[in-house]
């Protein structure tokens, strides 16, 4: 097995809109669609879909979105073992996308607070013949914590994609990870430091590196991607698209980029296929 994605899964609730209502109105949307998602099961599949082995360790519910999420992980060829039944409503992500493709996301997790460390030592023996550990934050930071330390334990690299942004991460506990892979809004959020110039966003990365991280990878959308390492100060530029939904756009990037760095070991050709893939 190559990659195991210990995080979340969601349904997602499209609204195509022209505007968001304010406060008291009711406006009607152009169109609407159901989808699978959540940054772990979008960050599975794209690996999968590349050809990586995936397997997924999640929690759904026990409604009607539950099997159709199973369904779609076996139909992207992931291992599903540990994709546990949980009596809760699964997670749901109702997502909002306006006339210039940006997006607004709502996050209710339902059955992905209830992932927890007991699940990862349940999934021990096999998590630990993977060769990378995919982490995001919706599910609990304890057990995000947990897997990080699981995988310095058993020699596994750990990508942890700090999204949704949380304040309350503590940089002390995630600076073990192999690669850290904020965009500019949760890098400023962990940081306290501006990011709207190139220099802000280096200058706030330099700092991730100081306080420990060894390869910290910012998601720029337009701008591309910036790369910062012990020697390594590294821009790369955006592959040129006009946009039709950014919706997914990241968790895209952050399962190409990990299925080129176990397939190569390669971090900067990893970078370019990433970029192209998140593009697409």
């Amino acid at each position: 097995m190559d990659i195991a994605v210990i995080g979340s899964n969601m349904v997602d609730l499209i609204s195509y809109i022209n505007r968001m209502p304010r406060d008291g109105e009711t406006v009607e949307a152009p169109d609407f669609a159901l989808g699978c998602g959540g940054k772990g099961a979008n960050q599975a599949v794209a690996a999968a879909r590349l050809g990586s082995a995936v397997r997924m360790v999640t929690r759904v519910g026990n409604d009607l979105f539950a099997d159709n999420t199973v369904a779609n992980f076996e139909r992207n060829g992931i291992d599903t073992t540990y994709v546990l039944r949980t009596a809760a409503t699964s997670g749901v992500a109702p997502i909002f996308v306006n006339p210039d493709s940006q997006n607004s996301i709502i996050i209710v997790q339902g059955a992905n607070s209830l992932l927890t460390p007991a699940d990862i030592d349940a999934a021990a023996t096999e998590i630990s013949k993977c060769k990378l550990i995919v982490l995001q934050l919706e599910i609990p930071l304890e057990t995000v914590y947990y897997a990080i330390d699981f995988g310095v334990k058993h020699g596994i690299d750990v990508l942890l994609n700090p999204a949704p942004a949380q304040p309350d991460l503590l940089l002390s506990r995630v600076r073990a990870c192999t690669y850290f892979t904020p965009n500019e809004s949760e890098l400023s959020l962990l940081t306290g430091m501006p990011v709207e110039t190139i220099p802000d966003v280096r200058n706030a990365a330099h700092t991730l590196l100081e306080a420990g991280m060894r390869n910290v990878i910012v998601t720029l959308g337009g701008r591309g991607v910036l790369w910062v390492a012990e020697g390594v100060d590294m821009l790369l530029p955006a592959t040129p698209v006009e946009a039709v939904d950014t919706t997914g756009a990241g968790d895209a990037f952050i399962g190409c980029f990990s299925h080129y760095v176990v397939a190569t070991g390669d971090i900067e050709y990893s970078l370019r296929m990433a970029n192209r893939y998140a593009a697409d």
